[in-house]
Order: C-alpha cells, then structure tokens, then sequence
C-alpha cells in the first residue's frame, strides 16, 4: 500500500515552468478550463496562450512557441479537458512546432503523448519531454471504508465543468485565511498542476477509485481539513462512476454543491436534463451515508460568470433563501466549518 507521503512527493512539483497554454481547436470554453485553470490560480506560471484555430481565450497574449521560449516558457501546457482526453491530429502540427521552439509537452489528457509516433520521434531527435500528468500510482489499494481521523469537505455538481474545482480552491483559500489547518486535494488534471500533487481519479481503474480517494485524504489531526475537489456529477451518464468512487473514498463530512445557473442539459448529452439542486443534495446525502453517516450539505456554489453583478447578487440571495442553505458568499465558510 503506498503511504501518503509518496503521493504527496509528486513528480508534478517539478515540472518544467513557466508555460504556454495551447487551446488547440477549441470552440467550447467548458472544454478549455485547464487553460482558464491555471490562468486563475497559477498565472505566475504562464506566460501566453497559443492554438490553432481556437475561438475560445484565455485573454493571454497570444504567443507562437517561438516567442513563448525567448519569455522564457519551458513547456506547452494543452489546456484542453475534451470529453475523452483526445489529442486531435489536427494539434499535431502545432505541437511539433513547440517541441522545435525548445518546448516540453505537458498533458492532461487520457492519450498519452508518445503514443502519438510523431510526437514520439520528435522528442527524441530533439531531446525534449513528453509528459502525461494524468497518471495514477500504482499499487492503489481498494476502499477499506473504514472512517479516518481529521475532516473533509467535498465539492459536488449537478453537471462537469461548472466550479466544482474553483469552490475548492477558494474554500481552501478561506479556511486558511481564518487560520484553519486546511489543504487543497486535486482530483483532476488541472488541480494537479496547480496544486503541485493529487490524484486524477478518472484515470483509476473502477474497482480502486474508493481505494484511490482514501489514499488521497489520509487519516490527519482532528481539526485538520482536506478540501478535495469533486469530479463529474452523479447524474452524469459517462461519469458517475467517478463521482460516486471519490464521495465513498472521500467519506465527506461536509459538502458543497456547485452549479452553474441558466444551464438546462447535461454538458455533451443534451438528452439529458440537468439535474436541480435540490435533487443534488438529497442523491449526495443518500450515497455518501453509506460511508459517512452524518454527512451534510454546508451549502451551494453559484457559477455565476456570466452574469450581471447586480443579476447574480441577487440570484445568490433569492436562491438562499428558497434552499434555506448559505450560496455563494462568506456564510458559507461559516457553514462549512460548523
């Protein structure tokens, strides 16, 4: 069984920085939130965007590999998170263009970089790296579902890509800020390169994604708390899975379901219907008991970027007061940490 130490000593902490973003092709901004990611919480890290016919943006300056390298980029993030993690063919030219410029490749994606012959050949001929973060640790153990010491707060949501990750962030951000033993626990591509380790569930085999959360947030100090961020959405109809592994492994004695308001279908599967709230909560409730018998909802995240200040103001009050729970705003720190 690895112990909590070795997944805390990631190889992630040493990847080569600052980088470019690559947008590749990409149309829907729900699918480049790697990009957005680590625009928001690692900007220090990233010096531009780059892509290939993208009509989505991060608002970076727009810089060829070339360009990126005499800023001194070191490595070509691919800041895309589309449905299967595929590398498109059409990338592949501009992802040699990096590798020439002096760039390493770094991939969050579920195909592996050298798997792809081209990229393969050129990063041998030129000395350059080809590295897939979305790698788990071997010898996962399977989930004990014995209950550990210290405390967990666990993201939810009705649908992917809609705040699951920056809720967590910025919890984790509060309860530090309030002088509260707290740490971030990544779960996704993203998390992991931001927080510098982590665990990037969907890549885990089905059977260990319990084990796979567990080893995650090790039994720490009572008052200590493991803010780990959510994957997918329970109702999602390809990734469930995932979601229900991380909320029996996670064994949540808080959580938080995020939302993004005016969305109606499940992203990618507009044959399903999104989800409420309401329906969120008691589903989450009635899952994670089985592990956690007195997990509760603390309250509700509002994705509420594309709204007006003074529209979204008031959606977070009308909301809280029809859910009876805090939304989006300091009392739901208070909340957490009842």
């Amino acid at each position: 069984m690895m112990s909590a130490s070795v997944l805390r000593e990631s190889p992630v902490e040493s990847l080569p920085q600052p980088y470019l973003l690559f947008l590749g092709d990409t149309t829907e901004p729900s699918y480049a939130k790697t990009a957005f990611g680590l625009r928001d919480w690692a900007g220090d890290r990233v010096v531009g965007e780059w892509s290939c016919g993208a009509t989505v943006t991060t608002g970076l300056p727009r810089l060829s590999p070339k360009e990126a390298r005499a800023r001194g980029a070191r490595s070509l993030v691919i800041g895309v998170a589309n449905s299967g993690g595929i590398i498109y063919d059409a990338w592949i030219p501009s992802l040699l263009e990096a590798l020439e410029a002096g760039l390493d490749i770094v991939s969050g994606m579920h195909m592996r970089l050298a798997d792809t012959p081209q990229l393969k050949a050129a990063a041998a001929r030129l000395g350059r790296r080809l590295i897939d973060i979305r790698t788990p640790p071997t010898d996962i153990p399977i989930g004990s579902g014995h209950r550990r010491s210290g405390k967990r707060l666990l993201t939810v949501g009705t649908d992917c890509a809609l705040g699951k990750k920056y809720t967590a962030l910025a919890l984790a951000r509060a309860f530090v800020a309030r002088g509260v033993d707290a740490d971030f626990r990544a779960t996704g591509q993203t998390g992991i390169l931001i927080a510098g380790s982590g665990m990037p569930m969907d890549a885990v085999v089905a059977d260990f994604e319990a084990g796979a959360a567990e080893l995650l947030s090790p039994a720490a100090a009572a008052q200590h708390w493991d803010v780990i961020e959510g994957q997918g959405s329970l109702f999602h109809p390809a990734y469930a899975a995932v979601t229900l592994g991380l909320l029996h492994g996670s064994q949540p004695d808080v959580f938080v379901v995020c939302h993004e308001p005016g969305r109606e279908f499940v992203l990618g599967h507009e044959e399903f219907a999104l989800p409420s709230i309401e329906e969120t909560i008691d589903m989450t409730v009635r899952l994670g008991r089985r592990t956690n018998p007195a997990i509760r909802c603390a309250g509700v995240s509002l994705n509420t970027g594309n709204l007006d200040e003074a529209v979204a103001l008031a959606l977070l009050a009308s909301e809280s007061k029809r859910l009876g729970l805090p939304v989006a705003d300091p009392r739901l720190v208070d909340a957490c940490l009842a």
